[in-house]
Formats: structure tokens, sequence, C-alpha cells
């Protein structure tokens, strides 16, 4: 969808920004038992440490190495829908990893059975939120930012 690096970073900066928070909110309510009203407060305070890593890592690192997969099973005249599909899931599968090992360092008990335990309970939630609820919104939102102008005639 970006066509231009300014267009990639706005929308990596979305999709990081609404991705991490859904986590976010997903890991206090796991932690908390409950899914109340403070938790989308709370998690507020964990998100401005966690996007900007969550932002550089998708941007200068892991997108291109999702790509990279994702056309290991894709070719370029695949179905569009399916290659953003196959790049989201490739991005999922590496972020998890990576954001859960850096959310227990920061954030729980620093152990290896704490991480695979937070890896394992992430990679289903954040695959589900990226599919069907946070990548069609942060879509959305591009498209509405991005609007090309349709030529007539």
């Amino acid at each position: 969808m970006p066509k231009n690096k300014f267009q990639d970073v706005v929308f990596t900066a979305i999709m990081a920004t609404i991705m991490v928070y859904g986590m976010i909110v997903y890991n206090i309510a796991l932690a908390s038992g409950q899914v109340r009203g403070f938790i989308f407060l709370e998690a507020l305070k964990e998100l401005y440490i966690m996007a900007p890593i969550a932002f550089v890592l998708e941007f200068f690192i892991v997108g291109k190495i999702a790509r990279h997969l994702a056309f290991k099973v894709m070719r370029p005249d695949d179905r569009p829908q399916l290659i953003t599909y196959a790049i989201s899931i490739c991005i999922c599968c590496i972020m998890c990893p990576v954001m859960s090992l850096i959310a227990t360092i920061l954030f729980q008990e620093i152990s290896f059975g704490t991480f695979v335990r937070t890896f394992a309970l992430n990679l289903p939630c954040a695959i589900l939120w990226q599919m069907l609820y946070c990548g069609p919104l942060v879509r959305l939102i591009f498209r509405m930012i991005f609007r090309e102008k349709r030529h007539v005639g």
C-alpha cells in the first residue's frame, strides 16, 4: 500500500502503535485476570515505550525479512490480498517472540519460562489481532489519509 518512504513511515507508525496497544491490553488483562476499563488506560503507560521499539524493529529489520520469507511461498503475481496476509503473518511470527522477550525483560520477572509463556500466549492473539482487526483497520486509516485521485476520462 505505501507508495514511497514517507507513506511507509506513516503506515508503519500507525500499525506499530495500534498493534502494540492491543497486545499490551491483552497482556495486562492476562496478568490481572480480568478486562476492566482501567486496563485501557494502564496500557498507555507501556505504549510510549513499546511502540517506538516495535516501529524501529519493523521498519528497519523485520519488514524486510518478512517480505523475503513471504515471497518464499508467494509469487509476485499472486493475489495482492494473499501477499498482504503472508507478509502480515511473517511479521507476527518474527515480531511476537522479539517483543515478548523485550516485554518480559522490561515488565516481568526475567526467566526463560516467563518468556516462553509470554510468547506462547501472545502468538495466537497477535496473529488474530493482526489479521482480523488491526491490519484491516490500519489499512482503512491509511487509505483515508492517502486518498488516491481517480482520473475520469
